[in-house]
């Protein structure tokens, strides 16, 4: 019996998505969902478009994952699950059947991991994160809501992702360090020391460029806002 499966955003990562989902198998691919009315009734690598993202609420027996964002609007993702306001059950997790999961290691609802990606031992993946083609993730890591991790990135054992973290393609992380939460590292940086919360880091040793975009920030600011209301912080 296959599980009905609806992408909500039709660019690349939702394509990737739908190609590691039918690879894995056990999914009936619906289709796409995009607010670009333009895309409405065409096709995506050969799904088609039924839709802007609200027709999830018309699919109730459908599973979901959202796959939008990019490095000028990674906090899009976060924005869009809490517009539909689905519960977490609803959320599907996909993985392609080349991603080397650890049975120590977990991830969670709405999450992708696509091919040749490897999460070794004692890994934890939060929610409505990407990880992207070829990806490693070693012992002990912890990549919190969000976050993305583009392809080709290697973190060390122990690094820490915070909530929204967006690492660019063949970035490197040391042991033990932490990308707070909605901060950008560049492609091809290598990260030798804890970057803080909403910051852009380039280079090798990477160093600050500049503060998040804008949009990553306003998400930064809610989640400190949400924290404060709840008696806790953000890192």
């Amino acid at each position: 019996m296959t599980t009905p499966l609806v992408l909500v955003g039709a660019g690349g990562f939702a394509r990737e998505t739908a190609r590691a989902a039918a690879a894995a198998g056990g999914f009936d691919l619906l289709g796409h969902l995009d607010d670009d009315p333009a895309l409405h009734g065409t096709e995506a690598d050969g799904l088609p478009v039924l839709g802007g993202c609200d027709l999830v609420h018309d699919l109730p027996g459908a599973r979901v994952v959202v796959c939008v964002g990019n490095p000028r609007d990674y906090a899009s993702r976060a924005r869009l699950v809490r517009r539909l306001g689905l519960p977490e059950e609803r959320y599907a997790t996909v993985a392609h059947p080349t991603a080397a999961l650890s049975a120590t290691s977990a991830v969670g609802p709405g999450s992708v991991l696509l091919a040749h990606c490897a999460l070794t031992a004692a890994v934890r993946v939060g929610a409505h994160v990407a990880v992207m083609p070829g990806t490693v993730l070693t012992h002990d890591d912890v990549v919190e809501d969000f976050a993305t991790l583009a392809a080709g990135v290697r973190l060390g054992g122990g690094v820490r992702l915070a909530r929204g973290a967006y690492l660019g393609t063949g970035a490197l992380v040391r042991e033990g360090t932490t990308v707070g939460a909605w901060s950008l590292v560049g492609m091809g940086a290598t990260v030798l020391t804890d970057v803080p919360p909403g910051e852009v880091w380039v280079g090798s040793p990477a160093r600050r460029l500049r503060a998040a975009p804008a949009p990553a920030l306003a998400e930064a600011e809610l989640d400190a806002r949400t924290a404060h209301a709840q008696g806790g912080t953000v890192t």
